[in-house]
């Protein structure tokens, strides 16, 4: 009966209103190039500060499925990812929109991220409430293996590990700005009242993901954008072509909900592996990159279902499961919630109502998908002028208008710059993000058990949850160097037998 009236928030037209336009407005900012879901929900956090708690978390949530699935348009038609989560998606899908069959691959686009959406948040309802309740049992010694964890798996995963491991440092570095979470004593505020607190989070992410793209953008308004495919009919695959995809779109959906389970990875992860996993087992891998619907089935399948299952982690355990769910902690940390075990135990209704708006989240993506179909096209002919002003007015707003200090537009400008210049010379944004959240929960949980222990590191440790934390997180750092070894000796294999 509990959730049956927990759900009833969700059946108020100005809730379903908001989910509703903030999964149309995360459709558009994923289909733009450039605008990613991460940037629509750090922009718009500042508007869910007046919203109830649901009210305001599920339109992040349908800005981020609809920023996730809205890449694809893009990808299609303009050969161009929208947002990093969709690059798979030009394997077949541009072939397709070459052949004249664009409003097909959007169709099965649509339709394969409507199914790994809804299969990955029957996940999220059954699994996080059991997830939760072990983590009531973490004491200070587990949540401090726990943010470990999750820093190394960030770092490990960018790409460039000496680079990831730099941006995760220095996200620790700046969240030690303000007052030491024991004693109290200001660090590193320079004298600058404002400061301490620390950085004030959303002005920090607006600039780190929102303006640091308007400057990349500007140094690419001198190019012209590629020709846009503008011949979108047809919106449904055939019966044949459904059937043919079955594999691919369930395999794709359970792969991309195991990846948003984990903590660091991501959809773009996720859409790779489901995309070379098809092609692995398709009887015709010949015809994947020849604009080939199941192609586009596994990448969007996948991608969509990590929208739901990174909200596993940040929910049950505090820990964002990607780079878009660390902006959404923010969301909760602006309606005075704390991710985690408790939240179940304190807002169960907030928790109710983040499973229900999920699914509706998923299902108006499908409903504007299907319907917009014909005019995607247009979308993508909105110009970047126009956008880029557009942005930095959103951006000085957002950032100004939470706490009315101008504290808060330096910061943002200051991360704005700092985004930009990693972006430029290839350091992980995300790991910066999720290490300015993770950072205070690692050094205030080692200090608390240090002081409950004496000072007794083996103590400290022992326990077999921190044990199976510290486990992972150096599997997780030496997994580079190990992956790139059996790589090396399978290439010296080849190279020795080349026959085989």
């Amino acid at each position: 009966m509990d959730t049956l009236s927990y759900l009833a928030p969700l059946l108020d037209f100005e809730v379903l209103w908001t989910i509703a336009l903030g999964t149309l407005g995360g459709l558009v900012i994923g289909a733009l190039p450039g605008l990613t879901a991460t940037m629509g929900v750090a922009l718009l956090i500042p508007l869910t500060f007046s919203m109830t708690p649901v009210m305001g978390l599920n339109m992040l949530i349908g800005i981020y499925i609809g920023g996730i699935y809205g890449g694809c348009v893009s990808s299609i038609l303009l050969r161009t990812p929208g947002t990093p989560a969709s690059a798979a998606t030009v394997l077949d899908g541009y072939p397709l929109a070459q052949k004249g069959q664009a409003g097909k691959a959007l169709g099965m686009a649509t339709i394969a991220s409507t199914v790994g959406g809804l299969i990955a948040a029957i996940v999220l309802a059954t699994l996080a409430p059991q997830l939760a309740s072990v983590a009531l049992e973490f004491g200070a010694p587990e949540y401090f293996a726990l943010a470990l964890f999750g820093l190394t798996i960030i770092a490990s995963l960018s790409g460039d590990l000496v680079k990831g491991a730099i941006s995760g440092l220095l996200g620790i570095l700046i969240s030690c700005v303000g007052a030491d979470p024991i004693s109290g004593v200001m660090r590193y505020t320079f004298g600058i009242n404002g400061f301490a607190s620390g950085f004030a989070f959303t002005p920090a992410l607006i600039g780190l993901f929102a303006l640091s793209e308007v400057f990349t953008q500007l140094e690419r308004l001198s190019t012209k954008d590629d020709s846009i495919i503008t011949d979108v009919t047809g919106r449904w695959p055939t019966m044949q072509e459904m059937k043919e995809s079955a594999s691919a779109l369930i395999r794709g959906s359970l792969i991309g909900t195991f990846i948003g389970i984990v903590p660091g990875t991501g959809s773009g992860t996720a859409s790779w592996i489901s995309y070379n996993e098809a092609r692995r087992s398709s009887k015709t891998p010949e015809k994947f990159g020849t604009g080939h619907v199941p192609g586009v089935a596994a990448t969007e399948s996948a991608n969509n279902a990590v929208c739901a299952s990174a909200l596993i982690p940040l929910l049950a355990l505090g820990v964002p499961g990607d780079v878009v769910t660390a902006v959404l902690m923010g969301g909760l940390m602006i309606q005075g919630l704390a991710p985690g075990p408790m939240l179940f135990q304190t807002n169960p209704d907030v928790v109710v109502g983040i499973f229900g708006g999920t699914f509706i989240a998923t299902i108006f993506m499908f409903i504007f998908g299907m319907a917009l179909i014909p005019l995607f096209s247009k979308i993508l002919m909105v110009p970047r002028r126009m956008l880029t002003i557009s942005i930095v007015i959103f951006c000085f707003i957002g950032s100004f208008s939470i706490n009315l200090n101008q504290v808060d537009l330096l910061t943002m400008v200051g991360f704005g710059v700092l985004g930009w210049g990693m972006q430029k010379f290839g350091f992980s944004q995300a790991a910066l993000c999720i290490a300015l959240i993770l950072g205070p929960m690692m050094e205030s949980n080692l200090r608390r058990g240090l002081l409950q222990t004496g000072d007794n590191v083996i103590e400290f440790i022992s326990g077999p949850i921190t044990l199976l934390f510290i486990g992972l997180t150096i599997l997780s750092l030496g997994w580079p160097f190990i992956s790139k070894a059996i790589a090396n000796s399978k290439n010296s294999k080849q190279a020795t037998n080349p026959t085989e």
